[in-house]
């Protein structure tokens, strides 16, 4: 009898062909809408294999409905939407896709930088709504990318990924990590600093670590006030590690230039948030890892991760 499969988002064919060659495949029909709470529960109930995204919250009750679950296979790097310890009491495993994603989410935080620096957004609006009159010497300046500075926090595989296309721009390299990479610092020719140092030098701060308890709200209000007045904050790793309100009022108040987001506290953002009212912010709507090639890379490695702990065998992605 094969084993039983629920996946809680509409995937390419290829991929749900792959995993239906050797299971019996349920899914949630909708692409853009997350499966409902209540919908979860009922499937975990009977399912041998859950394939899941970060908009599926699978916590220690969910968990706890699951009568014959060997694995949750995670289509993302992060893996907060889990609860890992309870996972583990149950002898789950949990997986995720790590590698894949990597250089796909270092150009789209180095697009945010860029475009966040020259004021690409606001000046594309500028031009559509008529009010593009004459050239002027000061008309939407923007800060140089050029042999700045920028301050990387994590220096996982995203963030060597980041300072490597930093340093093709000439750009001064600062990083802070939990662990020195004394041989990557001379690779790439960068520096270690402690993160308040990093913080007053840097033109550009980019957020690259992992979400954890120990950096939910790195970046509050003390962080920002140590921040140049012409720096710019780009977050491309999860909401939480920044706070949105001291970072809107740090905005508002012109005591930061500007901010590049991908991620926010709550997913998808309301409309009418403080931020999205700012126009030195550019936002995009969590798309660090969406080029075609890299989802279909990640949801395949998820389908990997997933037919080969349900043959007993040991994924090689596990968290």
């Amino acid at each position: 009898m094969k084993p039983t499969v629920y996946i809680t988002r509409k995937i390419p064919d290829e991929i749900v062909n792959k995993i239906a060659e050797e299971c019996t495949v349920r899914m949630w029909g909708e692409q853009d809408i997350a499966v409902p709470k209540s919908v979860l529960e009922q499937e975990i109930e009977e399912a041998d294999g859950l394939f899941c995204l970060l908009t599926e919250t699978i916590d220690k009750t969910m968990i706890e409905k699951a009568k014959k679950l060997k694995i949750i296979s995670n289509m993302a790097v992060g893996y907060n939407n889990i609860d890992v310890n309870a996972a583990k009491a149950k002898n789950i495993l949990v997986t995720n896709t790590p590698d894949v994603l990597t250089e796909t989410t270092a150009d789209l935080t180095f697009s945010l930088l860029m475009a966040t620096a020259r004021r690409v957004v606001e000046a594309s609006a500028y031009l559509r709504k008529g009010k593009w009159k004459t050239w002027s010497p000061m008309q939407l300046t923007g800060q140089d990318i050029y042999g700045a500075t920028i301050g990387i926090i994590g220096m996982g595989r995203i963030g060597e990924a980041l300072a490597r296309r930093a340093k093709g721009f000439n750009m001064n390299i600062i990083y802070f990590n939990r662990n020195r990479k004394q041989k990557l610092e001379e690779e790439i020719e960068m520096q270690y600093q402690d993160l308040n140092s990093l913080l007053r030098n840097s033109d550009f701060i980019c957020i690259m670590t992992p979400y954890s308890s120990e950096t939910r709200g790195l970046i509050s209000e003390k962080e920002l006030s140590l921040m140049k007045k012409s720096a710019i904050l780009i977050n491309t790793a999860r909401g939480g590690i920044v706070d949105e309100d001291a970072l809107y009022y740090a905005l508002r108040k012109g005591e930061l230039w500007a901010a590049g987001l991908d991620v926010f506290m709550n997913e998808p953002i309301s409309v009418d948030h403080p931020l999205l009212t700012l126009p030195n912010v550019v936002a995009t709507p969590h798309i660090g890892s969406a080029s075609i090639q890299t989802r279909l890379k990640m949801a395949d490695l998820a389908a990997e991760n997933l037919l080969l702990a349900l043959k007993g065998r040991i994924p090689k992605y596990v968290i």
